[in-house]
């Protein structure tokens, strides 16, 4: 295991956070409303056919376990492998840091032609969509350029529209950036900007070329703009509500790879290593896998981390009855925080259950069986029993009530997004009227 010496630090010293591992849980303890209701769902699964030592289950209030089947037992998480993206996300980058993408000129712009190549270096933003690459393409014209004589050159970690190649990304950023070439999805996308958006038109004349990340083939460039993408809190609660997979393999591969996401979820959270075995940061086949208990360990690693930043849980994960996504047609009782995984033959889901009489109980659901709809409705009523049973929170506890709405989160472009003419290129010699 990384020991504290190895971690990195924080991009932002400002982000800093003191990480407490959660106090051991202890077994021993059992409560005898979750004992019933976790019976009850066991024997309803074995009466449809299900090996019960292939469904793990783990709920827990605090320190203390109530009731646990194969709790211990790495599963296939599917998405809930996305739990670990993001603690380690979070850990690596701070809830505040926003990736940037820059874009270079090669040669001189002279009445409206940059005689050279445009050159873009991702710098691991995950989304950068259609309404990004029409204002940056609007940036450049506000800057005077509407051709490009030479090539567009693609370099560093570049993804756009969720599209991990980089020619392909590439191609997509050149076609975004001159209305000429707009296909009716960007059409679609642009009616969705402000009225008056201004249509961009940089013509690029050359290809689109991958170049590798400090290449000798790279040229010498000067900074045209600068692209600052989300920060990573909001990038993280996007991922999370629709379990988007693209943005979850380009967050794992910016912590370090899923070797160094699963090491340092691990660690964060206080859980055997063996419990945390992951193959990739989406969670995309069964070679993922989780014990119940790490799941919940991160989940409550989250939540104190969020109390620490002045956030909460809810900033990070979606809220049932709230939230749209992949728990827009469940039957979850209301204000629950939760994360849910879906492969052929696994549904998973986890979060926190607040209550009345329990307060915050941590859950962790991890199933086998090819009914998919069966073990939703079952892994949604025994959240409505123990919530029948321990009672509604009333009022709402904050540790799961988002400090920020998630319409402001889902917008894309505007206040979200910050676009910077560098003040050198305005000023080069190579830039003239």
């Amino acid at each position: 295991m990384l020991n504290q010496a190895q971690m990195p630090e924080l991009a932002n010293s400002a982000d800093l956070v003191v990480w407490q591992p959660p106090v051991p849980v202890f077994v021993k303890d059992a409560d005898p409303t979750a004992q019933a209701a976790l019976l009850s769902t066991l024997q309803t699964l074995s009466g449809q056919g299900l090996n019960t030592q292939e469904q793990g289950i783990w709920l827990q209030q605090g320190s203390m376990m109530l009731a646990q089947n194969q709790g211990t037992t790495p599963f296939p998480a599917a998405s809930l492998t996305k739990v670990a993206t993001s603690l380690a996300s979070l850990y690596t980058f701070g809830p505040n840091h926003q990736f940037e993408t820059l874009v270079s000129a090669t040669g001189p712009i002279y009445n409206g032609v940059l005689q050279g190549d445009l050159i873009v270096q991702g710098g691991g933003d995950p989304l950068l969509v259609w309404e990004d690459a029409i204002a940056i393409g609007n940036a450049l014209n506000q800057l005077g350029i509407r051709q490009v004589t030479g090539n567009l050159l693609v370099t560093g970690n570049f993804m756009m529209n969720f599209e991990s190649d980089r020619f392909k990304s590439g191609n997509l950023l050149k076609q975004a950036l001159n209305q000429s070439l707009w296909s009716g999805e960007v059409e679609a996308q642009y009616r969705t900007l402000p009225k008056g958006t201004a249509r961009p038109q940089v013509e690029i004349t050359g290809l689109v070329s991958h170049v590798g990340y400090g290449s000798d083939l790279l040229p010498a460039s000067t900074v045209l703009l600068r692209q600052k993408s989300l920060p990573v809190k909001q990038i993280i609660k996007l991922m999370n509500i629709y379990s988007n997979n693209a943005i979850s393999e380009a967050m794992a591969n910016a912590v370090g790879g899923p070797a160094v996401v699963a090491e340092r979820a691990a660690q964060l959270a206080n859980v055997p290593q063996q419990e945390v075995l992951l193959k990739n940061g989406s969670g995309l086949g069964v070679e993922n896998r989780i014990s119940p208990r790490a799941v919940c360990a991160m989940f409550a690693t989250l939540q104190r981390y969020a109390e620490t930043s002045g956030m909460t849980l809810a900033d990070f994960f979606p809220i049932s009855g709230t939230d749209e996504g992949t728990i827009e047609t469940r039957k979850i009782p209301r204000y629950a925080v939760v994360k849910t995984g879906t492969l052929n033959d696994v549904s998973a889901l986890a979060g926190v259950l607040p209550t009345r009489d329990r307060g915050l109980v941590w859950f962790a659901i991890l199933n086998r069986g090819s009914n998919l709809d069966g073990l939703r409705g079952r892994q949604d009523a025994l959240l409505q029993a123990l919530s029948a049973q321990w009672g509604v929170a009333n009022p709402v506890p904050v540790a799961v009530r988002p400090t920020a709405s998630v319409h402001s989160v889902v917008g894309f472009v505007g206040d979200n997004r910050r676009i910077q003419t560098a003040q050198a290129a305005a000023e080069n010699y190579w830039f003239r009227q």
